[in-house]
C-alpha cells in the first residue's frame, strides 16, 4: 500500500481484504474498481457509489441543493446561481453583473463568492465591494462553469453530519482557526460531539436534508446562524481524511457500514458506533 494513499483508498483496500473483495486502483487513486466473484462496483474521487445519479448530481450543485431543500421547507443558506458568460449571451443573459450587483446591495455585510461545485473550500471570496466582486468572479469564472453567491452570516458553529441511510454515523464540530471559514482544509479541527441537544438537532436537519434530495450516504454540513440552524450544504462524496487522523476506527467502521451496502450486507452493520 502506497504511504500517500488517501484514507478513503485504504479503507476499501482493507474492507476488501476483510471481505473477500478484489480491490484494483487506478487513475491516480481516483477511480477504484471492487469486485467480488461476478459483482462489480466502483467507487470515484470520494463517492462510493451507493447514491442516485440525480442525488449526487443534485448535491454536487450548490445552487441544486439551496433549491430543493427551500421547496422540502427544510432551512438553509441560499445560494444563487450565475452561469460563466463564455457560455454565451443566449445562455446567461444580458443582466447577470447587475443582477450580482444587486445581491451586494442587498446584502452590506458582503456576499460569499464561490463555484457552484466541488473546492473545499478554495476559491471562495467573501467580498463587499463591486471591484472585490468583479475579481471574484473573473478568479471562478476562470476555472468554472458556474458559480454561487450568498449573503455572508456570521457562522456561531458548523457542524458536519455523516449520515447513512438516515443514520447520523459520525457528528463533529468544525472548530475554526484563524480564518474565516470552517473548511477542514483551511485548517479547522475536527471534534467530535457527544450525545446532547446540539447532536440532535444536527442530526435532525441532516437527516431531513438527506430525504429532501434523496441521498443515503453523504456528509452534511449545517451552521448555526443568529441561534438557528440551517443547512450550509451537502456532499455526496464523503471524505474523511482529517478525522481519519484523530478517530480512524471510526472512520474506518462508517466506511465499512457503506461498503456492506454496497456488496448486499446491511445486516453486519446495521446499527451505528456508539457516541463518543
Amino acid at each position: 500500500m502506497a504511504t500517500n494513499e488517501r484514507i478513503f483508498v485504504q479503507a476499501i483496500r482493507s474492507y476488501g481484504v476483510r471481505h473477500g473483495i478484489d480491490v484494483e486502483v487506478r487513475a491516480g487513486g481516483w477511480l477504484i474498481a471492487m469486485r467480488r466473484g461476478e459483482m462489480r462496483r466502483f467507487a470515484f474521487g470520494y463517492d462510493i457509489g451507493l447514491n442516485s445519479a440525480i442525488a449526487h448530481r443534485l448535491a454536487n450543485d450548490k445552487s441544486a441543493t439551496s433549491e430543493a431543500l427551500s421547496l422540502a421547507g427544510v432551512p438553509c443558506i441560499p445560494h444563487h446561481l450565475f452561469l460563466n458568460p463564455k457560455l454565451g449571451r443566449n445562455v446567461v443573459g444580458p443582466a447577470w453583473r447587475e443582477a450580482m450587483l444587486e445581491l451586494l446591495h442587498d446584502h452590506p455585510q458582503g456576499v460569499v463568492v464561490k463555484p457552484n461545485e466541488g473546492t473545499s473550500g478554495r476559491s471562495v471570496f467573501k467580498v463587499t465591494t463591486a471591484a472585490e466582486l468583479d475579481h471574484a468572479a473573473t478568479e471562478v469564472f476562470s476555472m468554472s462553469t458556474g458559480l454561487v453567491i450568498s449573503p455572508y452570516v456570521a457562522i456561531e458553529d458548523e457542524v458536519r453530519v455523516i449520515l447513512l441511510d438516515d443514520v447520523p454515523r459520525i457528528v463533529y464540530t468544525k472548530q475554526r482557526g484563524s480564518d474565516w471559514r470552517h473548511n477542514l482544509d483551511a485548517g479547522a479541527k475536527p471534534v467530535l460531539l457527544a450525545d446532547g441537544a446540539v447532536r440532535a438537532a444536527c442530526a435532525k436537519l441532516a437527516v431531513d436534508a438527506a430525504r429532501a434530495i434523496g441521498i443515503r450516504f453523504a456528509s452534511i454540513d449545517v451552521v448555526r446562524v443568529d441561534g438557528d440552524w440551517r443547512v450550509l450544504e451537502i456532499n455526496s462524496g464523503v471524505m474523511m481524511e482529517a478525522l481519519a487522523k484523530l478517530h480512524p476506527e471510526l472512520v474506518q467502521a462508517t466506511y465499512d457500514a457503506a461498503l456492506d451496502r454496497v456488496f448486499g450486507e446491511a445486516h453486519l452493520s446495521a446499527d451505528p458506533p456508539p457516541s463518543p
